[in-house]
């Protein structure tokens, strides 16, 4: 059974180091990996350690049994099932039979360099925590069985256009799962985890900067703060917030950061150093460029506009 132990994974690989599988099919030089877990070695029946990915994976579950826990919720995992998952939470899997199960493993470097950098236009799906495994007909799974295999193959290979041959083949089976999963998967109206994601941000954002304007915090958060106070990957978290707001999460943090230097100033207790240190600048200089990019004014001169 799992022990305590929490792992930290920026690639599969790491992970499965981390769990002491065997490690020899993969070429972890580009963020992406694609093997059947029959070729591992799994000693049944297993069950991981918890862990974070920094990736997303899809399995393709042709013949064997086992589960999947994240967020307490457990799924089980049949024959004829496909599952995705992507950078969030702790999870644990088990298995308790293996034959013919297809891991396919990417990072979002890899998406952005191989596919495009609207990625996730094309597969909104992709930041869904839809995590529940579906059960898909023959025909379809047959269909994108035959792309697998095409990416195996390549994967294999060592040429120089390997990687861009198996961004374009993911591409298809990516266009693949959303016609026929989530052809009308839009983030905006999803009303379950990103949803909350972005409700906690929010929340986090509003008492942090509640905080500092009292003088119970010294230091403004940034966005790893932010993604270690939600429990999730900081790459991950920008993506849903981007994803479900139209705005990136370093503009919501400038927005407020630029709200609460303006209410700083105000006071003239505080000197514009103090404040530049409060608000994460650590320099004065900094703090100064920030608010003129945005102001189009200095500190020193909204100040003195507010003081006359």
């Amino acid at each position: 059974m799992a022990n305590s132990k929490r792992i930290e994974s920026n690639s599969l690989f790491q992970l499965y180091q981390a769990l002491h599988l065997s490690v020899e099919l993969f070429d972890s030089g580009e963020g992406f990996t694609i093997f059947n877990l029959n070729e591992i070695g799994f000693e049944l029946p297993y069950t991981s350690d918890s862990y974070r990915p920094n990736f997303f994976s899809f399995l393709f579950v042709k013949n064997g049994k086992g589960r999947y826990t994240i967020d307490e919720q457990t799924f089980e995992v049949e024959p004829h099932s496909i599952y995705f998952t992507n950078p969030s939470n702790y999870r644990t899997f088990s298995w308790t039979q293996i034959d013919d199960i297809l891991l396919i493993t990417f990072d979002e470097t890899f998406l952005k360099k191989y596919i495009g950098e609207d990625v996730y236009t094309d597969f909104p799906f992709l930041l869904t925590e839809t995590v529940r495994p579906r059960v898909v007909a023959d025909h379809f799974f047959e269909e994108v069985a035959v792309i697998n295999v095409e990416i195996v193959n390549e994967y294999r290979k060592n040429t120089a256009s390997k990687y861009k041959i198996i961004g374009h083949l993911l591409a298809v089976l990516l266009f693949k799962i959303r016609e026929h999963i989530w052809v009308d998967y839009n983030p905006i109206y999803e009303g379950n985890r990103s949803s909350q994601i972005v409700i906690s941000f929010k929340r986090i954002l509003e008492q942090h900067y509640r905080d500092l304007s009292l003088g119970k915090a010294d230091l403004a958060f940034r966005v790893q703060d932010y993604a270690n106070a939600l429990h999730l990957h900081p790459n991950y978290l920008s993506s849903v917030i981007k994803s479900k707001t139209g705005k990136n999460i370093t503009a919501w943090i400038a927005e407020k950061t630029l709200t609460e230097a303006k209410s700083l100033l105000q006071n003239e207790d505080m000197t514009i150093k103090e404040i530049s240190y409060r608000l994460g600048f650590s320099e004065t200089s900094h703090f100064s460029n920030f608010f003129k990019k945005y102001e189009k004014t200095s500190p020193i001169l909204y100040r003195k506009s507010h003081h006359s």
